[in-house]
C-alpha cells in the first residue's frame, strides 16, 4: 500500500510499505479516513519542529474506522469510528503513574517520534481509540488539535470573567479559543495577520483581536480592555521565541503565561518581570484521554461547532503539490483535511 513519508524538512515521497500484521492482544487495526494536517506536521516540514524525527511517516490527527481488534479488546470493536489519541506513552512510567501520560518520559508520537496515519491502514493500542456514534471521520480528526487547546487553557485554569489572551489566531490558538468560550472568559486574540483576526471575531465570536505592531499601542489597547491591569492568563500558541519571550509582559499581577507552541530557540526575558508580578509560567504538552472523550461530546452535544474549521481539502495523491501552500498563512488556510483512500 502506498504512504508518504517525509525524508527530510521540505522532502516528501511516496512509498510502498506492507500491510499491518493481525492485531494481537490489546491492539487494533484502522482504517485512516481523514488526517488534519496541523501546526506540529508544518514545523516538521519546515525543520523547526524539534521532537519531529526523520524520516517520517506524518499524520497524527486522525478519523479512522476500526477494521480489525485482538481478542482481549473491548472499548472498541470492528466498524466503530473513532479519533486517535496519538501520544504512545510507557504506562509504566513515572509521569504516566502520576497521570500525566501526556508527558511521558517515553512518549512516541505518531507522525512524530513514530510513523503516523498517512497511510491506509495501521496497528496501535486500542486503548488510544476514543469512538462516537455520530461524529464523521473529519469532525474526529479534527478531535486532536482541539485537545491541545482544552489542556492548555485546562493549565490555566482561567475563572469566569476573567480576561484571557491568545497569542496566535493559527488552528491552536483557535482551539484554546473554543474552551476560553466554555470558560466563559473575556477573549482577546492578538495576531499579526488581520484574515486570520477577522476569522475570530466575525466566526469565532471573540471580545476583541488586536492586530500585532509591536509598538506602544498594542500595550494601551491591552490595558483599555482590561481596565489597566492586563491579562489573568496569557496563551502563546505562537511557537515563535519572540512571541514567547515578549509574552511575559502582557500577563497581570498574579496571572498565569501558558506555553502551547513551541520553539527550538531560547526564550528569554528580564527576571524581575515575572517575579514581580508572582506570576505562573506554565508549559502545556499534548492533552489527556479524557480530553478526547469530553470533546467528542461537547461536538456530539452542539457545544462545539466544527463547521467554520475546515477551509482546505486535498485527496491524499494530490497532498505532496499542496503541502507548500498550508505552510503561508496568506493562502488563508484555517485546518486543511486529507482525504485518504486505499
Amino acid at each position: 500500500m502506498k504512504a508518504i513519508q517525509l525524508e527530510e524538512p521540505k522532502r516528501f515521497k511516496k512509498i510502498d510499505i506492507g500491510q499491518p500484521e493481525s492485531a494481537g492482544p490489546g491492539e487494533a487495526i484502522v482504517r485512516v479516513h481523514n488526517v488534519g494536517i496541523c501546526g506540529t506536521d508544518i514545523s516538521g516540514y519546515l525543520g523547526k519542529m524539534p521532537f519531529f524525527s526523520y524520516p517520517r511517516i506524518p499524520g497524527h490527527e486522525l478519523g479512522v474506522e476500526v477494521v480489525e481488534v485482538g481478542s482481549d479488546v473491548t472499548n472498541v470493536a470492528v466498524g466503530d469510528r473513532c479519533s486517535v489519541e496519538p501520544y504512545i506513552n510507557n504506562p509504566e512510567s513515572f509521569a504516566s503513574k502520576r497521570g500525566f501520560p501526556n508527558c511521558c518520559e517515553d512518549l512516541e508520537v505518531l507522525g512524530v517520534h513514530k510513523d503516523g496515519g498517512l497511510r491506509p491502514f495501521f496497528k496501535l493500542p486500542a486503548r488510544k481509540l476514543h469512538k462516537s456514534t455520530s461524529l464523521k471521520f473529519e469532525q474526529l480528526a479534527l478531535v486532536e488539535t482541539l485537545a491541545i487547546g482544552c489542556n492548555a487553557v485546562n493549565r490555566g485554569n482561567p475563572a469566569p470573567e476573567e480576561h484571557a489572551m491568545v497569542i496566535g489566531a493559527g488552528p491552536i490558538g483557535l482551539s484554546v479559543i473554543e474552551f476560553l468560550k466554555l470558560r466563559g472568559c473575556h477573549i482577546t486574540v492578538l495576531d499579526m495577520n488581520q484574515q486570520r483576526l477577522d476569522f475570530c471575531k466575525n466566526t469565532m465570536g471573540v471580545d476583541e483581536t488586536i492586530t500585532f505592531t509591536g509598538d506602544e499601542d498594542d500595550f494601551v489597547t491591552m490595558q483599555d480592555i482590561t481596565d489597566g491591569h492586563l491579562f489573568e492568563l496569557v496563551i502563546d500558541a505562537t511557537g515563535n521565541n519572540r512571541s514567547m519571550s515578549n509574552a511575559v509582559n502582557y500577563v497581570a499581577h498574579t496571572g498565569s503565561l501558558v506555553y502551547v507552541g513551541i520553539t527550538t530557540e531560547e526564550v528569554c526575558f528580564p527576571h524581575p518581570i515575572p517575579h514581580r508580578k508572582q506570576m505562573s509560567i506554565l508549559m502545556s504538552r499534548n492533552a489527556h484521554p479524557k480530553d478526547f472523550d469530553d470533546i467528542i461530546e461537547h461536538i456530539e452535544q452542539g457545544r462545539i461547532d466544527t463547521d467554520p474549521w475546515i477551509t482546505h481539502r486535498t485527496p491524499f495523491d494530490d497532498l505532496i503539490d499542496n503541502f507548500e501552500s498550508y505552510t503561508k498563512p496568506e493562502t488563508g488556510v484555517i485546518k486543511a483535511i486529507i482525504e485518504v483512500d486505499e
